[in-house]
């Protein structure tokens, strides 16, 4: 009984740490910029509050707690799951066409959010020191560059694992959730009123005196909000309950400090920073304690970010979404724990340069909400389509009314485009074009390599095994699928005459599970030619050297193809620098260097 409850608790307590982070930093900034555009009159307080508390009701317990995470696959989610999941479920056509168009639009958005949200946290916080006393007059160029010596550490330290100091994450964010519930209930007592705020007729009225000008209020009301979709996409690395009991928690204690700030708002009208300025005003020895603790929460935020950026990609280079990059595991025990140095420098470069372009965290709420908003639209637009193709169709009524909600706030967002929210489609268009160009690439290819089917390669591999002047000793071949020959295998073995005793093809396919591993092989496929097939979860962390021992292949050499692209057509230019920049297979996949043999084939494509 006692390690049930461990495990409850301790369950809940990893959720805060790995998954809310983002969603918990919001409240730093969100009612501070909405409260720069907007009037902070009673009427309008209690509107943006009602506001508030629907949209987190509506948009991240509605779509994600209850709808989205009901569909998992082996407990993994995600857009790349929704994707897998349809892929199933539609086998071919447009619709799936469509759905694979909006998962990669998606997944893209959310690699650009991964920069945005690090640089909008971490400056939010650090802007908390104006309000110490003896640093009010603290340039924003010395706030810029320790927010990027802050980043610059996360992201120098990525390489060196994250599962030594993970175990503190939950417990700081347990700490921080918990100041944020007392300060916002101290709030409270002093105003019991504001709690009617949550009747949606305060949104209502809200909407009825400020017009349109209201509706595009929306775009800042929809970063309350921003850090739901990680209760999804986050839902492989701690299993769906824990993330929906830590959600009712982070929730309440969401709600109460948005309330206590809109009833410390009514009373302080002239204060600029609604978070701190509630602090300071309440408890002014907690205030740089509390400082300290917010920035602690953002840069735990950063990582969960920074780590649910490199799932995203570790799941894209494994679906053949995206080019093969170089990934280091940084932990013996946690599969999720992985490292892609590309990414990381990437994004860190990015994340600093986003923050000398914005300078402040309120010019920084210009760029953010729209990669959101577009994440949750084609959330709500993929789970329609999955719904209606099972059981349950009688959720996507429900879901096409929050759809209706996604895309209302995503429109309200195109009014931020000419203040900074561009750079979130620049961002975003990065990934985007790069799968693209990717996928489409990889098929062209294919079909330019023209490979032979197995029964046409037999006839001429038994006329040269049969002349008896084989290599000895055992040479693997890798290939797509073991049956399809691919033009450096003919050009090794029947133009070179390059023969072992045993030749083994070798073929990984990823499958749409995330987790499994399966091998099957095949003898006698013909004289001293067999076939060793891996079937892996495309989460799967894929040992091929012990797969072979433990199957009785002991490799000599191991060979490879390289295609060497010939074309005058700019896109697959570009697909042929990715291809020329980006590991191989075998690099990928670890294999001993000295084993093996890169041949080179020309394609005109």
């Amino acid at each position: 009984m006692k390690k049930q409850t461990d495990s409850f608790w301790g369950g809940i307590v990893k959720a805060l740490g790995l998954v809310f982070g983002d969603i918990g930093t919001s409240p730093i900034y969100t009612l501070t910029v909405i409260f720069t555009l907007t009037k902070p009159t009673p009427e309008n307080v209690y509107g943006i509050l009602s506001l508030v508390f629907w949209t987190m009701t509506i948009l991240v317990t509605g779509e994600y707690a209850w709808l989205a995470m009901s569909l998992g696959r082996k407990g993994q989610g995600g857009e790349i799951v929704l994707r897998e999941i349809l892929i199933k479920l539609l086998k071919q056509g447009r619709l799936l066409a469509f759905a694979g168009f909006l998962s990669f639009l998606g997944v893209s958005l959310l690699l650009g959010d991964g920069v945005i949200t690090p640089a909008i946290s971490i400056l939010s916080a650090v802007e908390g020191l104006l309000l110490v006393p003896g640093l009010e007059h603290i340039s924003h160029h010395i706030l810029v560059l320790i927010a990027a010596l802050i980043a610059i550490t996360l992201f120098f330290f990525q390489s060196h694992g994250t599962d030594k100091v993970a175990g503190i994450f939950g417990p700081v964010m347990v700490i921080y959730f918990g100041a944020l519930l007392v300060s916002g209930l101290a709030s409270i007592s002093e105003m019991p009123s504001i709690v009617t705020a949550i009747n949606p007729l305060y949104a209502v009225r809200f909407f009825e005196a400020n017009g349109l000008s209201g509706f595009f209020v929306l775009s800042e009301v929809i970063l309350c909000s921003t850090g739901g979709e990680a209760l999804y996409a986050d839902m492989g690395h701690l299993g769906k309950r824990p993330i929906i009991r830590a959600w009712y928690f982070v929730f309440t204690a969401l709600i109460i400090n948005y309330l206590g700030q809109g009833a410390y708002l009514l009373q302080h009208p002239e204060t600029k920073n609604l978070l701190f300025g509630m602090i300071q005003g309440q408890a002014p020895l907690f205030y740089v304690p509390f400082l300290f603790l917010t920035i602690c929460a953002t840069i735990i935020a950063s990582q969960a970010i920074i780590s649910g950026v490199f799932s995203i990609v570790y799941q894209g280079i494994t679906t053949r979404l995206m080019p093969l990059m170089r990934v280091d595991y940084t932990s013996a025990h946690l599969q999720s724990q992985i490292y892609i140095g590309a990414v990381n420098w990437f994004l860190m470069c990015a994340v600093i340069l986003v923050m000398l372009i914005f300078r402040k965290s309120g010019n920084l709420a210009a760029a953010y909400g729209m990669a959101v908003t577009g994440s949750m639209t084609i959330t709500a637009i993929m789970m329609i389509i999955v719904f209606s193709h099972t059981t349950k169709k009688w959720k996507v009524p429900i879901v096409a009314v929050i759809a209706v909600i996604d895309l209302l706030y995503l429109l309200s967002t195109f009014s931020k485009i000419p203040h900074g929210a561009y750079w979130s489609i620049i961002l975003a268009a990065i990934p985007f074009i790069t799968i693209m160009i990717w996928t489409k690439g990889q098929r062209a290819l294919y079909r330019a390599l023209r490979p032979l089917d197995i029964d046409t390669f037999l006839v001429s591999y038994e006329q040269i095994f049969a002349k008896d002047k084989n290599i000895p000793g055992t040479g693997l071949f890798f290939t797509r699928e073991w049956n399809i020959v691919p033009p450096y295998v003919i050009h090794c073995i029947i133009r070179s005459n390059i023969i072992y005793e045993r030749n083994v093809f070798i073929s990984l396919i990823r499958t749409d599970d995330p987790f499994g591993v399966k091998t099957h092989l095949r003898s006698g496929i013909g004289p001293g030619l067999d076939a060793f097939e891996i079937r892996a979860g495309y989460m799967e962390v894929v040992d091929i050297e012990k797969l072979l021992k433990n199957n009785g292949i002991h490799e000599k050499v191991i060979f490879y193809g390289i295609e060497d692209i010939s074309t005058v057509n700019p896109v697959w230019r570009v697909f042929s620098l990715i291809k020329k920049l980006t590991p191989n297979f075998v690099q990928f996949n670890k294999l001993p260097a000295s084993k093996i043999q890169g041949v080179v084939t020309r394609v005109e494509m």
